[in-house]
């Protein structure tokens, strides 16, 4: 059985593309030859790839799963040639990753810089995604690296750990909740809370856990860092939930008070996810260990 690398790309915009016509552009074909060759390579694979009808396409689950050998096929071509566009020095790359908001937010900024400024040559992608998302891109090559907090069920992916944060609650002074050993967070959504924007992972995480019992997150107002949701809670606007490493950094400045949860969830175990560390480029390998060096450190 014999793939064409420009059949596999064409099969990739096209699942991207809202028509085979958009495809086509994409692919720089007519139509007729994209069809051509889809055509072809169902008949090599000896099952249908796309569902068409007068709406336009639609992948099946055939084709779904071509899609996802496809894009990690393509993104291990990508490597092979960033490997050696700049081989004289060997530094040179492109890495994708997919992190959740205490990742995009607090960390990963601070690493990068690190790491890109000894590493001219080599280009980032950091997106913030939710942890499913994370896990889906990893495993059909849409992105390289993961990084995940909490349990994940992914046995198809290895696994790395960094570093171990936890969830705290941050009250301003004064608040009736200031002196309490720990919190259930049942009675804190007795009071507005301040979060994360839309679609970040720590606000889907906590609404998760409020639905398991039956509870809406107060939502008051939702920021873009944890900074301005101390801010917020510093001028008596609500509460938050956040990450301990960040309660620690402007809680201590803003005078907040940080309240344990007594829940068992908030102990949060930082991962790496990737498809095989040996398959990756140097250039993410060496970013790998940068991100471990804080917690070795």
């Amino acid at each position: 059985m014999h793939f064409d690398l420009a059949d596999l790309r064409l099969f990739i915009h096209i699942a991207e593309s809202p028509s085979l016509t958009q495809a086509a552009k994409r692919a720089h074909l007519s139509l007729a030859a994209v069809s051509v060759r889809i055509k072809a390579l169902e008949n090599q694979l000896n099952t249908r790839l796309l569902y068409r009808d007068s709406r336009g396409v639609e992948i099946t689950p055939a084709g779904q799963r071509l899609l996802q050998h496809a894009r990690v096929i393509m993104r291990q071509v990508d490597h092979l040639k960033h490997d050696f566009q700049e081989q004289a020095d060997g530094d040179a790359g492109h890495i994708r990753i997919f992190a959740n908001t205490t990742a995009v937010t607090e960390f990963m900024p601070d690493i990068l810089a690190r790491f890109l400024a000894g590493h001219p040559g080599v280009t980032v992608d950091l997106q913030e995604r939710l942890t499913r998302d994370i896990v889906r891109g990893v495993l059909d090559g849409t992105t390289d690296l993961g990084i995940v907090a909490g349990p994940v069920d992914a046995p198809e992916l290895q696994t790395i750990h960094f570093s171990t944060d936890r969830l705290v609650l941050v009250v301003p002074n004064g608040h009736p909740l200031q002196d309490q050993d720990k919190v259930k967070l049942a009675d804190a959504v007795r009071y507005p809370f301040i979060t994360m924007h839309e679609g970040s992972t720590l606000v889907a995480f906590l609404r998760d856990q409020l639905e398991r019992i039956g509870q809406r997150l107060p939502q008051r107002i939702q920021l873009y860092s944890f900074d301005s949701i101390c801010r917020m809670v510093q001028a008596g606007v609500g509460v938050g939930v956040i990450p301990d490493s960040a309660a620690r950094r402007y809680g201590a400045e803003m005078k907040l008070r940080v309240v344990e949860l007594d829940e068992p969830w908030v102990v949060r175990e930082r991962k790496l996810l990737v498809r095989d560390v040996d398959a990756l480029p140097g250039c993410a390998r060496e970013l790998i260990e940068q991100i471990r060096q804080p917690a070795a450190a």
